[in-house]
């Protein structure tokens, strides 16, 4: 077994834990960084040209992992793609670079977690970007490892869409990360000079020569192991059939994901303990929410046909237009997403008809259905049981009947009548409400944005403190999704980007 020591061993080379290593590197330390993915050069047309992402799905570079079946949507059990490989999903995902609204970190910090307000966290957002498109600077970085733009090709269809939407009586809105979300607009993208810029694209590729930091691909993490003091000493991994260990100075950083994160944490002893000794699993600490608190959004889309024949351009993320506004007045702030696609977006791309067409998303934001994510057995390369329990709450399925409703209402607007064909879905035939919750319940998937199983806060429930440190046992912290208290109120991944340099901050303060 070959042994190396490092100050911090990052698990995971995703959206935050690229961030946390280059961030602890140019603070000094000495860093490895534990990819299980291989290099996101073993693919690199598909993850660098955007209209491809799709075709990553089911492949190597994804985990596909899929939930148990979920009453409440048909008893389906739904696909969860997760990015494995160098940037984790950022080097999958659409490319969004959406932050949410002030009120999601201002409610994080009421629940006692000081210095995640929305003031405090713009400043970290920002510290990140290299923002090259159109807003207001106030609400923007410049400099930054990320680089963030608008779109360099929008298709014609989807600022048709913009037009279609204030027609609807939706405000335009030239910049969803600007003073205020609320409106329509085009997202701003993760793209460099019409590519991907991926976490690891942005934070890792150029630190690759650095003599502060090591990155193993291929590295799947099996244990972080403990001292007799709860203080975690390493962690070991294995690559190729041969386990190595890691050992550190310092501090280890799960940064593995909403799934994965809790995963390792209760396959290395730290979960709830009835269920670590159910599958024989030493008990290092009884944290009873590891794994609790999942949250997701789901998207329901309605569906054309297009008459033109103009196909999205290589640098369309494919998820070009953004809507947001309000189901329930009394909301904080919007409560309804809209994507908008110039094409087919029929389960995640799979279902999609011959030719052309578009597609618009609706999504509740700010889901009340909480799931978990739990053991399957003791040996981590196994599957989890994942179970969001999509829609066990109410109020989420009558906010996607009221989008898909509102979504029809934009989609058969004059701004699009002259590329709007054939209704593909619902249908037209899909007219009351029951018909519309049906449609729901048979093709709702994910949008990509699990978080929550490792929430942050004090209390029996909390799994780390606002500091990201793991309760319980000392020099353990976590740096993704699994964090965050509640979901933010759209694309996850700019939040998690955060997370990371948030975390790295703390570590070095």
């Amino acid at each position: 077994m070959s042994e190396e020591t490092y100050d911090y061993a990052v698990v995971g080379a995703g959206s935050a834990g690229c961030v946390v290593a280059r961030r602890l590197v140019e603070q000094g330390a000495d860093v490895v960084l534990l990819e299980a993915g291989a290099s996101d050069e073993e693919d690199r047309e598909k993850i660098y040209t955007p209209v491809r992402f799709p075709e990553l799905f089911r492949t190597e570079a994804d985990w596909e992992y899929y939930t148990v079946p979920q009453p409440e949507l048909s008893d389906r059990e739904l696909y969860q793609p997760r990015g494995k490989t160098l940037g984790g999903s950022s080097s999958l995902n659409a490319m969004i670079y959406n932050r949410g609204v002030p009120w999601d970190y201002d409610n994080w910090a009421s629940m006692g977690n000081e210095g995640w307000d929305s003031d405090e966290m713009l400043d970290v957002f920002k510290r990140s970007e290299d923002f090259v498109g159109t807003g207001d600077e106030e609400f923007h970085g410049r400099g930054g490892p990320l680089t963030v733009a608008d779109l360099s090709d929008p298709h014609p269809t989807s600022e048709a869409f913009v037009e279609a939407a204030v027609e609807c009586g939706i405000e335009r809105n030239a910049d969803i990360n600007g003073r205020t979300q609320t409106g329509a607009g085009l997202y701003h993208v993760t793209q460099r000079d019409g590519e991907r810029c991926s976490s690891a694209a942005a934070f890792i590729k150029p630190m690759l020569d650095h003599e502060g930091l090591t990155v193993e691909t291929r590295a799947h993490v099996t244990d972080i192991r403990f001292d007799d003091a709860n203080r975690a000493e390493g962690v070991d991994y294995r690559r190729g059939g041969e386990t190595h260990r890691i050992d550190v100075e310092e501090e280890v950083v799960l940064s593995a994901g909403a799934y994965d994160t809790p995963q390792l944490l209760m396959c290395s002893g730290v979960g709830p303990a009835d269920h670590l000794r159910d599958h024989g699993i030493d008990v290092v600490a009884d944290r009873p929410g590891v794994g609790r608190n999942l949250q997701d959004h789901l998207f329901s889309f309605v569906v054309y046909e297009r008459t033109d024949d103009e196909p999205p351009a290589p640098t369309s993320n494919v998820g070009e237009g953004a809507g947001y506004t309000y189901v329930d007045d009394d909301q904080p702030a919007p409560d309804l997403q809209f994507h908008f696609c110039p094409t087919y977006y029929m389960n995640h791309g799979f279902d999609n008809p011959e030719g052309l067409g578009f597609s618009i998303g609706a999504t509740q934001v700010r889901p009340e259905s909480r799931g978990r994510v739990e053991l399957a057995s003791a040996d981590p390369t196994d599957d989890h049981v994942i179970d969001p329990r999509y829609l066990s709450a109410e109020p989420d399925l009558e906010v996607l009947r009221e989008g898909i409703k509102r979504a029809r209402e934009i989609a058969r607007s004059s701004a699009l009548d002259s590329v709007r064909g054939e209704e593909v879905w619902p249908g037209e035939d899909v007219e009351t409400d029951a018909e519309i919750e049906e449609h729901v319940r048979e093709t709702a998937h994910t949008v990509y944005h699990p978080a929550g199983t490792c929430r942050m806060g004090d209390g029996e429930s909390a799994v780390v403190d606002d500091r990201l440190r793991v309760h319980g046992v000392e020099g353990l912290r976590i740096a993704d999704a699994s964090v965050m208290p509640t979901i933010p109120s759209g694309n996850t991944n700019a939040p998690v980007i955060a997370v990371g340099e948030r975390a790295a901050s703390l570590i070095g303060a």
